[in-house]
């Protein structure tokens, strides 16, 4: 979420200009001919025609200043856009005069922009209007374009005002200098669709990125630049990441997509998340970050830029702040607006852990993670979906409560707007656990923020002459200092649990396999003395390298007689790995992504005479984050040993080793339907399950509907997805997730390792298909099996509401009544209503539970508590079932009668869609 807040400072002077020494006053990275060609400009465009401009800057927080350049020719009595006259003072101090440059150049380059470039710590400027602004994530190569412009809507309902997205360099320029803006990485497109809706855009340029995509989104070819290390102070670093952010910077202002040429980037930042790098590396990262503030002002967008988790950020960039929380978070000068880039909605999956969730209570990065399609997952170990528990979720659909309930914090919020852009919060202590911030408005009145930190206690305080009642671990919002209008722990949106369909099928897909042999020496091969590091080797361009030696084995052989065979040992640098002897899987190994270094260990059968060893080494993504992390090794570097010979210990690490890169399957293209008819498939009773190394294909028609698809890939071990050439990407459902799974309480400070699922099951069993990649008939499937699998158990499945819950308190607070009250029409509260909705097509088909009083447990696993009515399915079955959708005003004489007095009761109820 992007929040920023503020004072102006304005200047007005006249046609009659005078160039100013301002000294060491002006920032190196503007300068005095900045200045000077600033004057020149509005004397041409502007002076002309109304002798007076007016510019807006930022000052220090606790003073408003309104004064003038004193330059020669300045007229007195000019009026402002306040229409208050301006007198001519005194010079301004050089520290104003030194944040005033950098507004004047912005505006030279702007003319008549809506945005102010330099803003207090309490607001951006928009048409010169305080905002409060609330921004979200979406990753344009996430998600398919023809998804972007419901993502992009749904953004908006759910009342964002600004969409920010990374720019990914390795998807945007694969090879040096070639590059690719098409598909899923039309950036343009994707900015335009932006404006269309009528919002604005936040644009990271980076160029490093992390966001769990492969490499931090640097290219690969990056890494084999003569000299080269990322991200310091390094010349061949510092001109490629120049060059791609000119490029990017020159396409949108060809565009005219910048705020300044009436586009909707109103931001744009540089580096990402470098300060704790900075810390580590000390002098050069320090030299790095002046390089890329002054680098990025260089090109001129006439927007503001920012750092992320840089505090050190040098003036005029702005820092700002990435986290579950940003609570004690202040830009690293006052005259900086506070902003929040990343507030985590949730967490990664990575395979072989948990599926992290965060509650809709607590929160709010991402507002639409989506899919890493193909091979840009990075990590290592970063699952195919990006679902990020997002308010989106990876298919587009709402989640629910928590896009509601964020939808209702972000109404909350811009209720206070104007009192929270016009200055700080006043702190007052309402109790040992509880406090009220408190921000006035300029005309009067005030908006507060009733905090209970207690995580046990409800709290019942005074402010103001009047009592609120406090959940624990909450903050109410009363847009007016009286009414509250939203209480982070008052829930009024549904809950949806969803369901993954099966899409009917006769006999389900009719399967033709194709079985790789392990890579033996030959063609496309190359021998070695040694062992090889991965990546060097492949450049990224397969996963997969094989390693292949011969071992002889003499028939004076102990083992061969005792039976107990010896022991290879093979250490690997990651991220996984099978050992097949003479042809014969023999084992596996992985990694994670905490130890992504493995070790294989155990006996292996060998005979008498030559014995082919092949290790098929696998990379699971590459690194996106720590230092210098270009450096990071995969692959099997050794020792691999064999143990339990008559020699005892044979070191088989310094023999020839003959390497292949990629699989057969690959340099055929079997994923694509030319590519499949240069080998035999075999068919029906001879397609193998659980066999290693097998390709399968197969046809299917697309199903009718809309609702969005996914293969069930739960019967396969791990390998890879394509439908009609596209890459889904990779599937590991064998990996299953380790960790602690409970119960999940919004209560308490939230991490990445609280309130996770899925323990002991796939990380990931579905996999999004997006439905703008299929055809009407015809569509052709090809899955790539490493280890074995059974393909007869693959499905395709349609994501849909499986069923709908409300959990509303008796009392709490809701939009209408805080509305009623606050124009003082009403003194009698309106009952809140529980409302219930299915998917567009669906209809409720049945009440599965339902209880007014004190009910227990979550949405899918309810119980009635000590107190419940006895009528409290009446009202549903009437009122809902049949229906698409419903409301029930939350009140006992709906439900037979108050079944517990004096008991603060909720409604709590689960409808079933068809």
């Amino acid at each position: 979420m992007l929040t920023s807040m503020a004072s102006q400072i304005v200047y007005v002077a006249s046609s009659s200009t005078t160039r100013i020494d301002i000294g060491s006053c002006v920032p190196s990275a503007l300068g005095p001919p900045i200045f000077w060609a600033y004057f020149q400009q509005v004397k041409l465009d502007q002076i002309v025609r109304s002798e007076s401009f007016v510019v807006h800057a930022t000052i220090a927080p606790t003073k408003v200043y309104k004064q003038t350049l004193k330059l020669v020719g300045v007229r007195k009595g000019i009026r402002d856009d306040s229409d208050e006259l301006i007198t001519v003072l005194e010079p301004l101090p050089c520290k104003i005069l030194n944040r005033a440059v950098f507004e004047l150049q912005s505006w030279r380059l702007m003319r008549k922009t809506s945005v102010t470039n330099a803003n207090s710590k309490q607001a951006i400027a928009i048409n010169g209007q305080r905002r409060i602004l609330i921004s979200g994530s979406i990753h344009y190569p996430r998600s398919s374009p023809e998804m972007w412009p419901d993502l992009i809507q749904k953004a908006k309902e759910g009342g964002l005002d600004v969409i920010q997205t990374y720019v990914f360099w390795n998807g945007h320029e694969p090879s040096p200098g070639k590059y690719y803006f098409e598909g899923n990485y039309d950036l343009v497109k994707f900015v335009k669709l932006v404006k269309e809706a009528g919002l604005y855009v936040h644009l990271r340029i980076g160029p490093y990125v992390c966001a769990e995509w492969n490499f931090g989104g640097f290219p690969v070819w990056l890494k084999y630049i003569p000299g080269i290390n990322f991200r310091t102070n390094n010349g061949p670093f510092k001109a490629q990441m120049q060059k791609f952010t000119t490029k990017i910077v020159n396409m949108m202002k060809a565009e005219r997509l910048f705020e300044t040429q009436g586009g909707p980037i109103i931001l744009s930042q540089i580096e990402n998340e470098y300060g704790p790098l900075e810390y580590e590396i000390g002098s050069p990262g320090r030299a790095y970050t002046k390089w890329a503030a002054q680098m990025a002002v260089g090109l001129q967008t006439g927007v503001p830029w920012v750092m992320c988790k840089q505090d050190d950020a040098p003036d005029p960039i702005i820092n700002t702040c990435n986290g579950f929380y940003c609570d004690y978070f202040s830009p690293n000068k006052a005259y900086k607006p506070k902003m929040w880039t990343e507030a985590w909605t949730g967490w990664f999956t990575q395979f072989g852990g948990p599926v992290p969730h965060r509650p809709a209570e607590d929160i709010a990065f991402s507002y639409h993670g989506g899919t890493n399609f193909g091979r840009t997952a990075g990590g290592p170990f970063i699952a195919t979906s990006y679902d990020y528990d997002a308010p989106l979720d990876e298919y587009g659909l709402l989640r629910q409560p928590k896009w509601g309930h964020l939808k209702d914090l972000h109404r909350a919020i811009k209720l206070c707007e104007g009192a929270l852009v016009s200055g700080d919060a006043t702190v007052i202590p309402l109790g040992n656990y509880q406090e009220a911030h408190v921000f006035n408005y300029k005309a009067g009145g005030c908006a507060a923020f009733l905090a209970n930190y207690h995580q046990r206690s409800f709290a019942k305080v005074s402010f103001r002459n009047m009592h609120y009642n406090l959940p624990p671990w909450s903050i109410s919002i009363l847009p007016d200092c009286k009414n509250t209008v939203y209480n982070t722990a008052r829930v009024g949106a549904q809950s949806a649990r969803m369901k993954m369909t099966p899409v009917p099928m006769r006999g389900g897909f009719s399967w033709q396999a194709y079985n790789e042999e392990p890579s033996q020496s030959g063609d496309n091969t190359f021998t070695m003395v040694g062992l090889l590091e991965q990546i060097n080797t492949t450049r990224d361009v397969s996963d997969y390298l094989w390693y292949m030696t011969d071992v002889h084995i003499d028939p004076s052989e102990g083992f061969l007689k005792s039976g107990k065979y010896p022991v290879l040992t093979v250490l690997s640098a990651g991220h996984a790995l099978h050992i097949f002897i003479n042809g014969q899987l023999s084992g596996t190994a992985y990694g994670s992504l905490d130890f992504p270094k493995l070790t294989f260990s155990q006996g292996v059968k060998l005979r008498a005479g030559v014995n082919k060893i092949s290790l098929l080494s696998i990379a699971v993504g590459l690194p996106n984050v720590g230092p210098h992390f270009e450096t990071w090794n995969a692959g099997v570097l050794g020792p691999v040993t064999l143990n339990g010979l008559n020699e005892g210990r044979r070191d088989l690490s310094w023999q020839k080793w003959s390497y292949k890169i990629g699989l057969h399957g690959e340099a055929l293209n079997l994923h694509s339907v030319s590519g499949s008819s240069s080998v035999e498939w075999a068919e029906g009773s001879l397609v193998a399950r659980r066999q290693p190394l097998s390709w399968y294909k197969t046809t299917f028609n697309a199903p009718a509907g809309n609702s969005p698809l996914a293969l069930d890939m739960g019967s396969m071990g791990k390998g890879q997805i394509w439908i009609n050439g596209q890459h889904v990407g990779r599937h590991w459902p064998a990996y299953k997730a380790s960790g602690t799974c409970g119960e999940c309480n919004y209560i308490g400070t939230y991490n990445e390792k609280k309130c996770s699922t899925n323990c002991g099951e796939a990380s990931q069993r579905w996999y999004h298909v997006p439905r703008s990649w299929l055809n009407p008939t015809g569509n052709f499937l090809v899955v790539f099996e490493e280890w074995g699998g059974d393909p007869n158990g693959i499905s395709l499945v349609r994501r849909e509401v499986d069923s709908v819950c409300a959990d509303i308190y008796e009392w709490q607070p809701t939009l209408m009544n805080y509305q009623m009250q606050a124009s003082g029409k009403v003194n009698k509260l309106l009952r809140p209503k529980a409302h219930l909705s299915c998917d567009p097509g669906q209809k409720i088909r049945s009440i599965k539970f339902a209880s007014f009083g004190t009910p227990e447990g979550v949405c899918g696993s309810y119980r009635q508590g000590s107190c419940h009515a006895f009528h409290s399915y009446d009202a549903f079955n009437n009122l809902c079932v049949g229906q698409n959708s419903c409301s029930v005003t939350v009140a006992p004489e709906m439900f037979g009668g108050d079944p517990c007095p004096n008991v603060m009761k909720k409604l709590a109820v689960e409808a079933v869609c068809n």
